[in-house]
């Protein structure tokens, strides 16, 4: 079975898209994606990329209406303009380094997906964060303590520094046999090339 390292973050729109089909897409395919939140903003701050400053109205317009056409065209639903960009990215992004150790990880990714572009909560605070946990049946007191040990903290910097030093530059990214795919649309090309 193919492996294929999937770096995201939560707070990048598209990903929206990818997490939302990465399972059925695996099983079909029959490939094993291995999830790495890292901190996309602290790259792109790196590049001086700032994506869709308020002087770039058509293009943010666009990416909305672009990102409900997709996920039409998946079978799902997209609700946009949602909560965007995120006040507790990595908040978000830590919580996914402690539920993917923990094994609620890529649960706690869709869920946090799905209430932030179907129901417009916006990812790591209220209602989001609660009802998340609620579902999951985590203990909300012990998971807010976990996420801020340093553990967590230096795997986050650690997925940082290889995404940077595999020459990712976006979310979402699929990196397989030292090539790089970036975003959703191509995660069926990292696959083909995962079984050459």
């Amino acid at each position: 079975m193919s492996n294929i390292d999937f770096y995201f973050s939560i707070g990048s729109t598209y990903t929206y898209l990818t997490v939302t089909r990465i399972l059925d897409v695996e099983k079909k395919h029959q490939v094993k994606f291995n999830w790495k939140p890292f901190s996309v903003r602290i790259i792109m701050n790196e590049m001086n990329n700032h994506p869709f400053p308020d002087d770039k109205k058509n293009k943010v317009d666009y990416m909305w209406r672009d990102i409900e056409r997709r996920a039409e065209g998946y079978g799902f639903s997209a609700k946009t303009p949602v909560p965007y960009p995120l006040t507790e990215f990595d908040l978000a992004n830590k919580l996914a380094i402690l539920g993917l150790k923990e094994g609620w990880g890529i649960d706690y990714v869709r869920l946090t997906y799905k209430k932030w572009f179907r129901e417009g909560k916006e990812p790591a605070i209220e209602p989001n964060i609660s009802e998340i946990f609620k579902e999951l049946k985590i203990e909300q007191k012990k998971v807010m303590e976990d996420v801020m040990k340093d553990e967590i903290e230096n795997q986050y910097q650690l997925n940082t520094n290889n995404a940077r030093d595999n020459k990712v530059f976006g979310s979402p990214t699929f990196f397989v046999n030292k090539e790089i795919f970036w975003g959703d649309d191509r995660m069926e090309d990292s696959i083909s090339w995962s079984k050459k």
